[in-house]
């Protein structure tokens, strides 16, 4: 559990207790987790996302459903609970869903640039589109794209932006049934058109 119940915190902690504690735990398994066969930065991406995920639930508790007193806010931002300078950014704009402050701190990066997650994905290369953040594990966390940040582990797909041999598959299929459909339609013309070329059928003759 966390350590900061040494400390009496300020009324309403019980509220968001269970949920950071569950968080908490998320780290200490991100952390033990076996690394084997990943790249030494890839080691640390979970642990990215659950700190933004613990400090998103904070932000929407005090700033969106005033579920916390601005007191207890500041009380898990002093006992660093909360990352107060990563949801002092949140509230910039352009900055609403930023996965990490390294993703913008130019002095990490060897060509002093900001991280690529901060690149709009419409405006990337093609084969950037679906590059992670050595440093983040973060695919976007620009403002302007949805559903961000968009994770590395996340639903975000390689074929939601780029045409895959699957989806090629997909499309020939959907075109063979098309075809298959309209074929099926001139049938029941030629059908129709040949039952109103024989006419009614001809009485015999009486003798």
């Amino acid at each position: 559990r966390l350590k900061i119940h040494r400390k009496k915190p300020p009324k309403g902690f019980d509220l968001i207790e269970d949920t950071l504690d569950a968080f908490d735990e998320k780290m200490k398994e991100a952390v033990e987790a076996s690394h084997e066969g990943m790249r030494k930065n890839e080691t640390t991406w979970p642990i990215t996302k659950y700190h933004w995920l613990r400090n998103r639930y904070i932000y929407e508790c005090y700033y969106k459903k005033k579920k916390i007193s601005r007191e207890l806010y500041e009380w898990l931002v002093r006992n660093k609970v909360a990352d107060g300078a990563l949801i002092a950014k949140w509230k910039k704009k352009g900055y609403e869903f930023l996965c990490s402050l390294q993703a913008i701190d130019k002095s990490s990066s060897n060509f002093g640039t900001t991280s690529i997650c901060r690149v709009p994905l419409a405006k990337r290369a093609q084969e950037q589109q679906v590059l992670p953040s050595v440093m983040t594990g973060c695919v976007s966390c620009a403002s302007c794209d949805k559903g961000a940040p968009i994770w590395w582990d996340g639903p975000f797909k390689r074929s939601e932006l780029m045409f895959s041999d699957e989806e090629e598959d997909e499309d020939e299929d959907e075109d063979a049934e098309e075809g298959e459909k309209e074929e099926a339609k001139d049938d029941g013309k030629k059908r129709d058109a040949g039952a109103i070329g024989e006419g009614p059928p001809t009485k015999k003759a009486k003798k």
